[in-house]
């Protein structure tokens, strides 16, 4: 089931971010750290109604943010269509112990749903040059990579921006 997510899941979710960041790191991915994703993204994703969760049973196993708000760093993309209408998908995440079993491309399904369901232009989304794996990941689902951003407070390497239009 994947449902908006309460504040009072924030730390919850929090555990499940730095579950993903060791294991990212564990295979050479320095994607996520201390500085992100924040305590203060996720509140501020809750109070916009812009935070689910999915759940697997009664656990909380993983988490996404779908936000009509664009970041200043995509401000300088040469998106495929104009600023207008979209949606940004962020902090895409799925408990290591969970991941493997299709719950990540779930996540992405409702993403893509609900954008289709709101007469969305495009969904558009980033993820880091060092993480191949996600790459494709959104390749196989016809994201197509454009420009690239840095969030210097994660990583000296960049990360690759992509876009579905619907």
């Amino acid at each position: 089931m994947i449902r908006h997510a309460k504040i009072s899941e924030i730390p919850e979710i929090l555990m499940i971010t730095k579950a993903c960041a060791h294991a990212m790191q564990q295979r050479g991915i320095y994607q996520w750290n201390d500085h992100y994703p924040s305590e203060t993204a996720f509140m501020r994703d809750v109070e916009r109604q812009e935070l689910y969760v999915k759940e697997v049973g009664e656990k909380i196993i993983g988490a996404i943010a779908i936000s009509t708000l664009i970041d200043d760093e995509y401000k300088s993309v040469d998106w495929l269509i104009p600023n207008e209408n979209n949606i940004y998908v962020h902090r895409l995440c799925v408990h290591p112990k969970f991941q493997g079993h299709g719950h990540a491309r779930s996540l992405m399904d409702f993403a893509e749903k609900l954008a289709r369901t709101g007469k969305f232009a495009s969904i558009r989304l980033d993820t880091f040059s060092q993480n191949k794996r996600n790459q494709r990941f959104y390749e196989m689902r016809g994201y197509k990579r454009l420009a690239d951003v840095y969030f210097p407070k994660q990583s000296e390497h960049p990360f690759h921006c992509y876009e579905l239009v619907l």
